[in-house]
């Protein structure tokens, strides 16, 4: 039996902020991990934790004061080394569907979502032709169950959701390999929420080759639609595991991760002491020592991930009996 190649591969991506002074920033530190095909991957964390600045490297958004390192693989190409002209004209949309955190400002105000869909349908599809293109955008629409007689509006003339569903419209018109969806359910209700991600799921298509790198802090989106969750913390990813294993028994190990659950509201409704660092003024060894009840002066040396978690004294694992009480 073989098995297919990751559509996505990224091995030690680090980003690094030039700042005045020659002072450097880690945005994100040696960030490993694959996404398959017909698989979403959660990337969840508080704001801050470099989500964001890692989808923007992957895209090749970031700022010119930003730095690169390691290799980040979609296919053939190494998004970190392309050139701008090899991502807008190969990779954005047609190889990476985004699916931005601010739908609004992402989306032109000055003109109707029915002419940017149709400009996305004829420059990714090649399609012609008014009635063709009427017709294309109509069912790029339904596709993300935007309303067809919302089309002729302006981006300031629908609600958040509405702004959301017609950016994922977007976003799914090239039928990309990657569909990457940075806090796609941010501002939403809880309704819209488990509607904009059971879109996205149908999007991941293992048959053809499609996966989903979900950006989130929401969890309870997470538990909803992905396959596997990667937790980051202070720009490094501290745990990589099986979503029913993450949000189940064993349950996470990571002492971070263990308090991002505690602190859901349906269960041990306990927020994490502190506060993130500053990516400026990160502490030696392990970031979250400063707030982990756990630390010891082993944590003055940065944990491996090894065994999917990177920490030197991880929590133990649940049992069945913990997950009833």
């Amino acid at each position: 039996m073989t098995t297919s190649p990751p559509v996505l591969s990224v091995r030690g991506l680090s980003v690094r902020f030039l700042m005045p002074g020659g002072r450097q920033v880690p945005a994100v530190t040696d960030a490993h991990f694959d996404v398959a095909p017909g698989e979403c991957l959660a990337l969840v964390g508080e704001s801050g934790c470099g989500k964001s600045v890692l989808a923007s490297a992957l895209l090749g958004l970031l700022p010119a004061n930003a730095r690169t390192a390691g290799h980040a693989h979609l296919d053939d190409l190494d998004l970190l080394t392309a050139d701008e002209a090899t991502l807008a004209g190969r990779v954005r949309g047609r190889r990476i569907g985004l699916v931005p955190q601010s739908p609004a400002a992402h989306l032109t105000p000055v003109r109707t979502i029915r002419s940017q869909v149709e400009e996305t349908v004829a420059e990714l599809k090649g399609v012609r032709g008014r009635a063709a293109l009427r017709t294309a955008a109509e069912q790029a629409a339904a596709r993300a169950a935007f309303p067809a007689d919302h089309l002729d509006r302006h981006p300031h003339e629908l609600s958040g959701g509405l702004a959301q569903r017609a950016a994922t419209a977007l976003a799914l018109i090239g039928d990309a390999p990657l569909l990457l969806a940075d806090e796609p359910t941010t501002g939403l209700d809880r309704d819209l929420v488990e509607r904009t991600v059971d879109e996205l799921r149908r999007h991941v298509d293992a048959a053809q080759g499609r996966a989903l790198l979900m950006i989130t802090h929401d969890l309870a989106a997470a538990a909803r639609i992905a396959d596997r969750v990667a937790v980051m913390y202070a720009g490094r990813i501290v745990e990589l595991t099986p979503a029913d294993t993450f949000f189940g028994t064993p349950g996470p190990r990571h002492p971070y991760s263990r308090g991002l659950l505690d602190a859901l509201p349906e269960r041990a409704f306990t927020p994490i002491p502190g506060l993130p660092p500053e990516l400026g003024s990160l502490p030696d060894g392990c970031a979250f020592a400063p707030r982990c009840d756990r630390a010891t002066p082993a944590c003055a040396t940065v944990p491996a991930l090894t065994a999917s978690v990177a920490c030197h004294h991880p929590v133990p694992a649940r049992t069945p009996e913990d997950a009833r009480a």
